[in-house]
């Protein structure tokens, strides 16, 4: 049975208005069969058709078995338009994802989706698509959920985005994807981090359309692309001394209505190296005191000036409750970079002793739950009420030209002033490693500005050397 036609005749695009969309179809005969094929917008299908009229006029040869000109040698793929594709590319990920990587997902699509736009007839305004895709259409909890003004712009955004089939064959719009979800708003190029991560989720996501088979290949792959040099070590201008630290936490001790129930949680991440995300999780049976010593003297107990030890496995990072599978504002996770269940000990100096008891002490040392931390109504510890407790202590503690530098800007500065000075003191690269939660590798990596006192020692051992070719 011969499987190819000569005879091909094609007819009038067909719009069908649908209650929430409109389709539009084109339609055409090979031999005595009709074939169909459904468009989201009216510019796709005249584009298609037309490529069929022109393959009849010339007269080549259709196949009969995909309705397409033979040269075009097509396997039939499925298609589906991008929004359609982004959503279930979404929807895959959601189950085993954390609630941060999901915001990640989310805010990689949003930016990148507007290179897949087919044209701009009735887009709403940009801001309101953004957080329509951001916030609702990328969140696999909230889209069906969606109110008013949001719902009208996902509509939109089902019937005007081009088809993920137009990757495979247009490498132009495949640099326009690829740029748009690396940039600003403004169109200069985003930070390190933020390029590297919307790439590996964009490449991410085109291997789902290739398993889809609706691509047959990842077309990043074939684009010559340089991807920016990450910085990830830690400027020393960031990192705070002994005396500075004290300062602060006095500054933090004075606010209302927090500042009290806070001076421990900013002196876990300095004086024991935590995390923000750990120190929030803490429970009090994750901590271990020495016990106090009787001064026979005055009768009082007294700090024995001995060490504790922090003992924990899980840290509980901030997503919001849109993200979280429970509606929590936060979500417990493993530890980072440690398996489930590992646990990680960190020892606790005498300073940071006295603080702790006193902490636990306190009307606010523990919570129901046992957690150290805890908001002033009660309920999770906002992050934004401690950063907003630090900010103050800064202008409060520092002089003018310190409050302006870098110098514990962030909260995480903390983090990293302890774990500079346990490198300066001469603890092992490997046993810091440990107590910080890091690699040696990574650990070296990010704070090789903030060991001092190596070049000087390197200089005179160079200088002795010299000095031993001159004898």
């Amino acid at each position: 049975m011969q499987d190819i036609s000569y005879d091909v005749r094609v007819y009038k695009t067909d719009a069908y208005k649908g209650k929430k969309t409109t389709t539009y179809y084109v339609r055409w005969k090979v031999g005595n069969r009709t074939w169909k094929k459904p468009f989201r917008n009216a510019a796709q299908a005249d584009t298609y058709r037309g490529e069929i009229q022109a393959a009849a006029r010339k007269g080549a040869a259709f196949s009969l078995l995909t309705g397409e000109p033979v040269s075009w040698n097509r396997v039939k793929r499925p298609d589906m338009s991008w929004y359609e594709f982004a959503c279930k590319f979404v929807d895959m990920k959601w189950r085993n994802a954390s609630a941060k990587y999901r915001q990640d997902i989310a805010r990689a699509l949003t930016t990148a989706t507007p290179a897949m736009f087919a044209n701009e007839r009735g887009k709403p305004e940009d801001l309101l698509l953004r957080t329509a895709m951001r916030r609702w259409a990328f969140n696999t909890k909230q889209r069906e959920e969606a109110p008013g003004d949001i719902a009208d712009a996902l509509r939109w955004l089902s019937a005007n985005t081009n088809p993920v089939s137009a990757l495979g064959d247009d490498s132009v719009l495949v640099r326009a994807l690829l740029d748009t979800a690396t940039s600003r708003l403004d169109g200069k190029r985003a930070a390190t981090s933020t390029v590297l991560r919307n790439k590996i989720i964009l490449q991410n996501a085109l291997d789902y359309a290739v398993e889809l088979k609706l691509l047959p290949a990842n077309p990043l792959k074939g684009i010559k692309w340089k991807a920016p040099k990450p910085s990830h070590e830690v400027d020393r201008r960031s990192v705070v001394n002994h005396a500075q630290v004290r300062a602060l936490l006095a500054a933090v001790e004075g606010q209302n209505p927090s500042g009290k129930r806070l001076v421990a949680f900013f002196a876990l991440m300095y004086y024991a190296g935590l995390r923000p995300e750990e120190v929030v999780n803490l429970r009090d049976y994750n901590v271990t005191l020495p016990p106090p010593v009787l001064n026979e003297e005055s009768g009082e107990w007294e700090e024995s000036g001995e060490w504790g030890e922090l003992h924990f496995a899980k840290a509980a990072p901030f997503a919001g409750r849109e993200w979280t599978d429970d509606g929590t504002l936060r979500e417990e996770r493993s530890l980072k970079h440690r398996a489930n269940g590992h646990s990680r000990p960190v020892p606790i100096p005498p300073a940071l002793v006295r603080i702790l008891r006193a902490h636990l002490a306190a009307p606010y040392g523990r919570a129901v739950d046992g957690r150290l931390f805890s908001g002033v109504r009660g309920g999770e510890l906002p992050s934004i009420t401690y950063r907003r407790v630090w900010a103050k202590a800064r202008q409060e503690a520092l002089t003018p030209e310190e409050a302006t530098s870098p110098l514990a800007k962030r909260v995480y500065d903390l983090r990293h002033a302890c774990v500079s000075t346990w490198l300066n003191a001469g603890v092992p690269p490997t046993q810091v490693a440990e107590w910080a939660g890091h690699s040696v590798e990574v650990l070296l990596r990010i704070y090789a500005k903030c060991i001092v006192g190596q070049d000087e020692a390197a200089k005179r051992r160079i200088a002795e050397a010299l000095q031993g070719d001159d004898k």
